[in-house]
């Protein structure tokens, strides 16, 4: 089992459910600066059409292409379908951000083979690794 840092050092590609448009947001400050350290993220939110320069898709099934870590800005209690949606797509591992804990999803990512981080933020993570993906 790798650590959070080796999960998100290992990926490059993030489909992150319910990032923001709200630029006060944890949601929208999060993604964006994981993108500003070469990480490509993919939005999923089904009320907006594009954020931080990325298509925007209404869920994780909508997108065209693999992804490496789908990261969670959801309730806890939203997190189980999100983690059985990642589980659908064949993500190799969910995030669940800071503050979000649920026992169901962590069993359900398990079940599924997926590796599973949860109450943690991926820019914490980013700067104690100083992780980056820029050449």
């Amino acid at each position: 089992m790798r650590t959070a840092q080796q999960i998100l050092a290992d990926s490059a590609v993030i489909a992150v459910v319910g990032a923001s448009r709200d630029p006060l947001k944890a949601a929208h400050s999060v993604p964006l600066q994981m993108q500003r350290y070469g990480w490509r993220i993919i939005p999923v939110n089904p009320t907006v059409d594009e954020l931080f320069g990325e298509r925007a898709y209404p869920t994780l099934a909508d997108i065209p292409h693999p992804v490496d870590l789908v990261d969670v800005f959801r309730p806890a209690a939203d997190a189980v379908q999100v983690v059985r949606d990642a589980a659908a797509i064949g993500a190799p591992a969910v995030w669940l951000q800071l503050g979000i804990v649920s026992a169901e999803a962590r069993r359900i990512a398990e079940e599924a083979g997926m590796e599973y981080v949860e109450d943690r933020c991926l820019i914490v993570e980013r700067a104690a690794g100083d992780l980056t993906r820029l050449a």
